[in-house]
Protein backbone atom coordinates (compact mmCIF):
# COMPACT_ATOMS: atom_id res chain seq x y z
CA UNK A 1 0.00 0.00 0.00
CA UNK A 2 1.11 3.58 -0.58
CA UNK A 3 3.32 4.64 2.34
CA UNK A 4 2.24 8.28 2.33
CA UNK A 5 1.65 9.74 5.76
CA UNK A 6 0.00 12.87 4.41
CA UNK A 7 -2.62 10.77 2.59
CA UNK A 8 -3.50 8.85 5.74
CA UNK A 9 -3.69 12.07 7.74
CA UNK A 10 -6.05 13.60 5.16
CA UNK A 11 -8.22 10.46 5.27
CA UNK A 12 -8.31 10.53 9.08
CA UNK A 13 -9.17 14.24 9.05
CA UNK A 14 -12.02 13.80 6.56
CA UNK A 15 -13.24 10.74 8.44
CA UNK A 16 -13.24 12.50 11.81
CA UNK A 17 -15.05 15.55 10.39
CA UNK A 18 -17.62 13.25 8.77
CA UNK A 19 -18.15 11.47 12.09
CA UNK A 20 -18.58 14.77 13.93
CA UNK A 21 -21.01 15.92 11.26
CA UNK A 22 -23.17 12.81 11.53
CA UNK A 23 -23.34 13.08 15.31
CA UNK A 24 -24.34 16.74 15.02
CA UNK A 25 -26.94 15.80 12.40
CA UNK A 26 -28.56 13.19 14.62
CA UNK A 27 -28.75 15.71 17.43
CA UNK A 28 -29.90 18.76 15.46
CA UNK A 29 -31.63 17.11 12.44
CA UNK A 30 -30.18 19.79 10.17
CA UNK A 31 -29.93 18.42 6.62
CA UNK A 32 -27.14 20.82 5.64
CA UNK A 33 -24.87 19.26 8.28
CA UNK A 34 -25.81 15.77 7.06
CA UNK A 35 -25.02 16.74 3.46
CA UNK A 36 -21.55 17.96 4.42
CA UNK A 37 -20.92 14.88 6.58
CA UNK A 38 -21.98 12.53 3.78
CA UNK A 39 -19.81 14.41 1.26
CA UNK A 40 -16.80 13.92 3.55
CA UNK A 41 -17.75 10.24 3.92
CA UNK A 42 -17.68 9.91 0.11
CA UNK A 43 -14.32 11.75 0.05
CA UNK A 44 -12.87 9.13 2.43
CA UNK A 45 -14.12 6.34 0.15
CA UNK A 46 -12.73 8.09 -2.93
CA UNK A 47 -9.29 8.61 -1.39
CA UNK A 48 -9.09 5.00 -0.26
CA UNK A 49 -10.30 3.76 -3.65
CA UNK A 50 -7.69 5.87 -5.41
CA UNK A 51 -4.88 4.56 -3.22
CA UNK A 52 -5.95 0.93 -3.71
CA UNK A 53 -6.25 1.30 -7.50
CA UNK A 54 -2.87 3.04 -7.59
CA UNK A 55 -1.29 0.18 -5.65
CA UNK A 56 -2.78 -2.42 -7.98
CA UNK A 57 -1.53 -0.57 -11.08
CA UNK A 58 1.97 0.09 -9.75
CA UNK A 59 2.71 -3.24 -8.02
CA UNK A 60 0.37 -5.42 -10.13
CA UNK A 61 -0.68 -7.18 -6.92
CA UNK A 62 -3.79 -6.97 -4.80
CA UNK A 63 -2.99 -5.03 -1.59
CA UNK A 64 -4.09 -7.56 1.04
CA UNK A 65 -0.83 -9.28 1.93
CA UNK A 66 0.14 -7.44 5.11
CA UNK A 67 -2.06 -6.87 8.15
CA UNK A 68 -2.13 -3.14 7.42
CA UNK A 69 -3.24 -3.73 3.83
CA UNK A 70 -5.89 -6.22 4.94
CA UNK A 71 -7.40 -3.81 7.49
CA UNK A 72 -7.26 -0.97 4.95
CA UNK A 73 -9.06 -3.06 2.32
CA UNK A 74 -11.58 -4.26 4.94
CA UNK A 75 -12.43 -0.64 5.77
CA UNK A 76 -12.85 0.13 2.05
CA UNK A 77 -15.33 -2.77 1.67
CA UNK A 78 -17.37 -1.51 4.65
CA UNK A 79 -17.42 2.01 3.23
CA UNK A 80 -18.53 0.67 -0.17
CA UNK A 81 -21.33 -1.45 1.33
CA UNK A 82 -22.48 1.52 3.41
CA UNK A 83 -22.66 3.81 0.38
CA UNK A 84 -24.61 1.22 -1.60
CA UNK A 85 -26.99 0.54 1.28
CA UNK A 86 -27.53 4.25 1.84
CA UNK A 87 -28.23 4.78 -1.88
CA UNK A 88 -31.06 2.23 -1.87
CA UNK A 89 -32.47 2.29 1.67
CA UNK A 90 -31.36 5.57 3.35
CA UNK A 91 -30.59 3.99 6.75
CA UNK A 92 -28.90 7.00 8.33
CA UNK A 93 -28.17 5.45 11.72
CA UNK A 94 -26.32 2.59 10.01
CA UNK A 95 -24.08 5.18 8.32
CA UNK A 96 -23.31 6.71 11.73
CA UNK A 97 -22.39 3.34 13.27
CA UNK A 98 -20.28 2.43 10.25
CA UNK A 99 -18.59 5.81 10.49
CA UNK A 100 -17.59 5.16 14.10
CA UNK A 101 -16.32 1.64 13.41
CA UNK A 102 -14.48 2.44 10.18
CA UNK A 103 -12.83 5.47 11.78
CA UNK A 104 -11.48 3.18 14.50
CA UNK A 105 -10.26 0.66 11.91
CA UNK A 106 -8.75 3.40 9.71
CA UNK A 107 -6.77 4.77 12.64
CA UNK A 108 -5.64 1.23 13.43
CA UNK A 109 -4.59 0.72 9.81
CA UNK A 110 -2.60 3.96 9.85
CA UNK A 111 -0.67 2.94 12.96
CA UNK A 112 -0.11 -0.60 11.68
CA UNK A 113 1.41 1.01 8.61
CA UNK A 114 3.58 3.14 10.87
CA UNK A 115 5.02 0.00 12.44
CA UNK A 116 6.17 -1.16 8.98
CA UNK A 117 8.03 2.08 8.27
CA UNK A 118 11.41 3.20 9.51
CA UNK A 119 11.76 3.77 13.24
CA UNK A 120 11.91 7.57 12.89
CA UNK A 121 8.81 7.82 10.67
CA UNK A 122 6.95 5.27 12.80
CA UNK A 123 7.71 7.11 16.04
CA UNK A 124 6.68 10.43 14.49
CA UNK A 125 3.32 9.15 13.24
CA UNK A 126 2.50 7.37 16.49
CA UNK A 127 3.44 10.53 18.37
CA UNK A 128 1.14 12.59 16.13
CA UNK A 129 -1.77 10.23 16.84
CA UNK A 130 -1.08 10.53 20.57
CA UNK A 131 -1.00 14.32 20.32
CA UNK A 132 -4.30 14.29 18.40
CA UNK A 133 -5.83 12.07 21.12
CA UNK A 134 -4.70 14.39 23.91
CA UNK A 135 -5.66 17.57 22.03
CA UNK A 136 -9.17 16.38 21.16
CA UNK A 137 -9.76 15.12 24.70
CA UNK A 138 -8.68 18.44 26.23
CA UNK A 139 -10.80 20.34 23.70
CA UNK A 140 -13.83 18.25 24.67
CA UNK A 141 -13.14 18.94 28.36
CA UNK A 142 -12.98 22.65 27.55
CA UNK A 143 -16.40 22.58 25.88
CA UNK A 144 -17.82 20.62 28.82
CA UNK A 145 -16.41 23.26 31.17
CA UNK A 146 -18.05 26.04 29.16
CA UNK A 147 -21.32 24.11 29.32
CA UNK A 148 -20.98 23.76 33.09
CA UNK A 149 -20.35 27.49 33.56
CA UNK A 150 -23.37 28.38 31.43
CA UNK A 151 -25.51 25.87 33.32
CA UNK A 152 -24.29 27.36 36.60
CA UNK A 153 -25.22 30.84 35.39
CA UNK A 154 -28.65 29.48 34.46
CA UNK A 155 -29.20 28.07 37.96
CA UNK A 156 -28.02 31.29 39.64
CA UNK A 157 -30.30 33.44 37.51
CA UNK A 158 -33.18 30.99 37.99
CA UNK A 159 -32.68 31.19 41.77
CA UNK A 160 -32.57 35.00 41.74
CA UNK A 161 -35.66 35.28 39.54
CA UNK A 162 -37.60 33.00 41.84
CA UNK A 163 -36.73 35.24 44.78
CA UNK A 164 -36.85 38.48 42.79
CA UNK A 165 -33.32 39.44 43.77
CA UNK A 166 -30.47 41.06 41.82
CA UNK A 167 -32.79 42.22 39.05
CA UNK A 168 -30.72 45.37 38.39
CA UNK A 169 -27.61 43.50 37.23
CA UNK A 170 -29.18 40.31 35.97
CA UNK A 171 -29.01 41.53 32.34
CA UNK A 172 -25.30 40.68 32.46
CA UNK A 173 -26.22 36.96 32.54
CA UNK A 174 -28.32 37.10 29.35
CA UNK A 175 -31.72 35.36 29.38
CA UNK A 176 -32.41 31.83 30.61
CA UNK A 177 -33.32 30.43 27.20
CA UNK A 178 -29.99 31.45 25.67
CA UNK A 179 -28.00 30.12 28.62
CA UNK A 180 -29.77 26.77 28.30
CA UNK A 181 -29.23 26.65 24.53
CA UNK A 182 -25.55 27.67 24.61
CA UNK A 183 -24.84 25.12 27.34
CA UNK A 184 -26.43 22.45 25.15
CA UNK A 185 -24.44 23.49 22.07
CA UNK A 186 -21.17 23.23 24.00
CA UNK A 187 -21.93 19.59 24.88
CA UNK A 188 -23.07 18.86 21.32
CA UNK A 189 -19.57 19.83 20.16
CA UNK A 190 -17.76 18.23 23.08
CA UNK A 191 -19.24 14.72 22.79
CA UNK A 192 -17.97 13.87 19.25
CA UNK A 193 -14.58 15.38 20.09
CA UNK A 194 -14.32 13.13 23.14
CA UNK A 195 -15.47 10.09 21.15
CA UNK A 196 -12.82 10.61 18.46
CA UNK A 197 -10.20 11.32 21.12
CA UNK A 198 -11.03 8.04 22.89
CA UNK A 199 -10.88 6.06 19.63
CA UNK A 200 -7.45 7.48 18.82
CA UNK A 201 -6.30 6.82 22.37
CA UNK A 202 -7.34 3.16 22.30
CA UNK A 203 -5.74 2.59 18.91
CA UNK A 204 -2.54 4.34 19.99
CA UNK A 205 -2.34 2.27 23.20
CA UNK A 206 -2.66 -1.00 21.28
CA UNK A 207 -0.16 -0.15 18.54
CA UNK A 208 2.47 1.85 20.44
CA UNK A 209 3.57 -1.16 22.46
CA UNK A 210 2.43 0.23 25.81
CA UNK A 211 0.45 -2.12 28.03
CA UNK A 212 -3.24 -1.28 27.70
CA UNK A 213 -5.74 -1.97 30.47
CA UNK A 214 -9.45 -1.65 29.85
CA UNK A 215 -9.92 -1.51 33.62
CA UNK A 216 -7.50 1.35 34.15
CA UNK A 217 -9.23 4.11 36.13
CA UNK A 218 -8.63 6.74 33.46
CA UNK A 219 -10.01 4.47 30.74
CA UNK A 220 -13.10 3.69 32.79
CA UNK A 221 -13.53 7.35 33.76
CA UNK A 222 -13.27 8.57 30.15
CA UNK A 223 -15.79 6.00 28.89
CA UNK A 224 -18.12 6.82 31.79
CA UNK A 225 -17.82 10.52 30.97
CA UNK A 226 -18.72 9.86 27.32
CA UNK A 227 -21.76 7.80 28.38
CA UNK A 228 -22.97 10.43 30.85
CA UNK A 229 -22.70 13.31 28.40
CA UNK A 230 -24.28 11.21 25.64
CA UNK A 231 -27.15 10.53 28.05
CA UNK A 232 -27.42 14.29 28.53
CA UNK A 233 -27.96 14.68 24.78
CA UNK A 234 -30.65 11.99 24.82
CA UNK A 235 -32.42 13.55 27.80
CA UNK A 236 -32.24 16.96 26.14
CA UNK A 237 -34.44 15.63 23.32
CA UNK A 238 -37.23 15.15 25.87
CA UNK A 239 -39.14 18.40 26.39
CA UNK A 240 -39.44 17.67 30.12
CA UNK A 241 -35.64 17.84 30.53
CA UNK A 242 -34.99 21.46 29.67
CA UNK A 243 -34.02 24.43 31.75
CA UNK A 244 -33.42 23.83 35.45
CA UNK A 245 -33.46 20.01 35.44
CA UNK A 246 -30.94 19.61 32.62
CA UNK A 247 -28.76 22.39 34.07
CA UNK A 248 -28.59 20.51 37.37
CA UNK A 249 -27.66 17.35 35.46
CA UNK A 250 -24.93 19.19 33.53
CA UNK A 251 -23.50 20.68 36.72
CA UNK A 252 -23.43 17.30 38.46
CA UNK A 253 -21.81 15.68 35.41
CA UNK A 254 -19.00 18.22 35.56
CA UNK A 255 -17.99 16.76 38.92
CA UNK A 256 -17.36 13.43 37.15
CA UNK A 257 -15.14 15.29 34.68
CA UNK A 258 -13.10 16.82 37.51
CA UNK A 259 -12.69 13.43 39.22
CA UNK A 260 -11.60 11.84 35.93
CA UNK A 261 -9.21 14.65 35.04
CA UNK A 262 -7.47 15.06 38.40
CA UNK A 263 -7.98 11.94 40.55
CA UNK A 264 -8.15 9.18 37.92
CA UNK A 265 -5.30 10.71 35.90
CA UNK A 266 -3.03 10.66 38.94
CA UNK A 267 -3.86 6.98 39.60
CA UNK A 268 -3.67 5.92 35.95
CA UNK A 269 -0.75 4.03 34.40
CA UNK A 270 -1.17 5.95 31.11
CA UNK A 271 -0.01 9.42 30.02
Amino acid sequence: MMHSNWLYEVILLCHSLSLIGYILYFISSKWKIKRVAFTLFIAVWFLQTTSIVYEIIVTKTFPIVSLHDGVYFYVWILLTFTLLLNAFYQIQFFVLLTNVFTFFMTALSVLLNAQQQSIDRSTQLIHEILMAHITLSILSYSFFTVSFLLALMYLIQYYLLKRKKGLKWMWRFTNLAKLDLYSYYAIVIGVPLLLIGLILGVVWAYVSGDTFYWFDLKTIGSILLLIIYSLYLLLRQDTTFHGKSISVYSSATFLVLLVNFFLFSSLSQFH
